[in-house]
Parts: structure tokens; C-alpha cells; sequence
């Protein structure tokens, strides 16, 4: 089932240091983590390193406006947008959400009205998981049926062992979030026919490399299954 009860990693782009100060603190308030970048290029370097759950972006910043950055975003991303401009003309508007961004809020805005614009959006996209992950998900051109617990690339049936339809269900039920080796061990241990012996950080990595060689066209350049450096896995899907 998509995991929901973690605390909101939110990115905030915007080249008023006072916004970002204000925002962040009343972000932080309603139980989001909080993360800020000061212009485009700040908030790729950002991104590079953190999965984040929703982005709010300032529309009119120095160098690359956030239109253009929502543009690059949404070629290989689908985390969710929250456009900010002081301009209210409809053509701003339509811009902005035909550059990918799922909502547009207008500056001077009440802060409450932010939250409860981000907990909808969210919620959309949780619904939206929540719904592919009844049936299947897929990695390209590879799918795996919840149900059956049966991955398959078009008609023809990819083999699993037993440990890598565990290890593919718990990465499942961690969907988006990173998760650590001991994390892993420890979801084992509470299934059946799994020794705490044979479980070590060594183990799982061999698991996730054989994982990875059946999900991914290209296991050596992940676009799924990704190890991220220190803190374990993270599996995203399409």
C-alpha cells in the first residue's frame, strides 16, 4: 500500500530571501520538512540529492524564471508543482500550468491557503499511486501484478525468486522513500522462512543487484532502482 504517514519533504524555490524564511516557518509548523533554494540552478543541486514530495516555485526569479524550471522538472520527473507569481492575468496562469505545475497561487496569498493547497495536491497524487498500485506497476516496459505477484514483460513471465518478490513488496510499500539496508533486514525478519542469520547488509545488496538486472533495461544506470549513496534504496515506477 502507498506510505503516506512520513513527514512531507517540500522543496521552496524563490529569490526573496524573506518568502523563503516566512514560508519555511509556516511550512514547518504544519509538520513538513522543509528544504530552500534561492534560484533554478540552486534548486537542481537540491534535487539531485533529496527525493522531495512537492515543490513550490516562484514563477519570476532572476536568471531562469520558475515557468522554464517547471518545463526541465517535468521531462523526467512527475513530483508535484505549486507554481507562486505575483501576476494574475489569465495568460500567466494558463502558462504556468501548461509548463506542467499542478496548481498556481497568487502572491500576496494567506499562508493557510498555501497548506491547504499543497495537503490537495498531495492527496491527489496519493489517491492517484494508490489507484496504480491496486492492479500493477510498471518499469517501463516491464510490469509487476500485485496480485498475482507475477512480473512479466509484455506476454512473457520474468522469473522471481521467493527474496525477490519480498524484497520488491517491501521496496513497494516504500514507494519514493528511501530506504535503508536495516530497514530492509528488518522487514525480512518478520516474514516467514527468513533466518536473521542469513541476513546481512552484504545479502541485500546481491538481492538488489539481481533485482535491479530483471526491472531495469540498463541495471548498470538504474532508473528505478536507485542506490542512494549512505542512506540505501529508493524505487520509483511510471
Amino acid at each position: 500500500m502507498y506510505k503516506s504517514n512520513y513527514k512531507k519533504h517540500l522543496l521552496i524555490v524563490d529569490d526573496d530571501e524573506r518568502i523563503r524564511t516566512l514560508v519555511k516557518k509556516y511550512l514547518e509548523k504544519n509538520d513538513y520538512m522543509i528544504s530552500t533554494a534561492k534560484n533554478a540552478e540552486h534548486s537542481k543541486k537540491l534535487m539531485k540529492i533529496f527525493q522531495f514530495d512537492l515543490l513550490v516555485i516562484d514563477v519570476m526569479m532572476p536568471g531562469e524564471s520558475g515557468i522554464s524550471l517547471t518545463k526541465k522538472i517535468r521531462k523526467n520527473k512527475t513530483v508535484p508543482i505549486l507554481l507562486l507569481t505575483a501576476l494574475s492575468e489569465v495568460k500567466e496562469r494558463i502558462l504556468g500550468l501548461e509548463s506542467g505545475a499542478d496548481d498556481y497561487l497568487v502572491k500576496p496569498f494567506e499562508p493557510r491557503e498555501l497548506v491547504l493547497r499543497i495537503q490537495s495536491i498531495i492527496k491527489r497524487y496519493e489517491i492517484k499511486a494508490e489507484e496504480k498500485l491496486k492492479k500493477k506497476i510498471n518499469f517501463g516496459n516491464i510490469s509487476f501484478n500485485l496480485k498475482t505477484k507475477i512480473l512479466s514483460k509484455g506476454d512473457k513471465v520474468i522469473n522471481l525468486t521467493t527474496n525477490e518478490v519480498e524484497l520488491l513488496e517491501i521496496l513497494i510499500n516504500n514507494i519514493n522513500k528511501i530506504i535503508s539496508r536495516e530497514e530492509i533486514i528488518k522487514s525480512f525478519r518478520v516474514k516467514k522462512n527468513i533466518s536473521e542469520n542469513n541476513l546481512e547488509n552484504r545479502t541485500i545488496d546481491v538481492q538488489i543487484t539481481r533485482l535491479r538486472q530483471k526491472i531495469e533495461i540498463e541495471p548498470k544506470t538504474p532508473r528505478y532502482l536507485k542506490t542512494i549513496r549512505t542512506k540505501g534504496y529508493i524505487l520509483n515506477y511510471d
